[in-house]
């Protein structure tokens, strides 16, 4: 029998290798809560966490890879590394499943600090274009 980590991951790899947003509320959770070092506060909720890792995938680009995973059997270490306006992003993504395998919060820290910053100038104009 699967983990819920282990369906979760399945899943996300899923999403991340089409490139396609469009099955992320799929496999979010209602009340799943997204974080970021761009953001101060948690963002709560499918909705906000579908819109900001639809514009991840999109800001990342097709250059992002993942190259290590650790996982248990709810939650997960993901280490990426992308290219974001010719700068270098290594970052790592912590996700935690529910008993069904659903994302229920999904933190995201990014380094270095000057890539940080163009992927939150990125990241802006993307979530911008959701709300305008």
């Amino acid at each position: 029998m699967s983990t819920p980590a282990e369906i979760g991951l399945a899943r996300w790899h899923e999403v991340v290798a089409s490139r396609d947003p469009s099955g992320l509320p799929g496999i979010i959770a209602a009340d799943a809560v997204f974080r970021s070092p761009a953001v101060h506060t948690p963002q709560p909720g499918r909705d906000l966490v579908t819109a900001y890792l639809a514009g991840a995938l999109r800001v990342l680009g097709p250059e992002l890879t993942y190259h290590d995973e650790w996982a248990r059997e709810r939650d997960a270490v993901l280490r990426f590394t992308t290219v974001v306006d010719g700068l270098e992003v290594e970052g790592i993504d912590l996700v935690r499943w529910d008993d069904e395998g659903q994302v229920v919060e999904f933190t995201v820290m990014i380094r270095p600090f000057k890539a940080l910053q163009a992927v939150m100038a990125r990241m802006q104009a993307e979530l911008a274009k959701l709300s305008g």
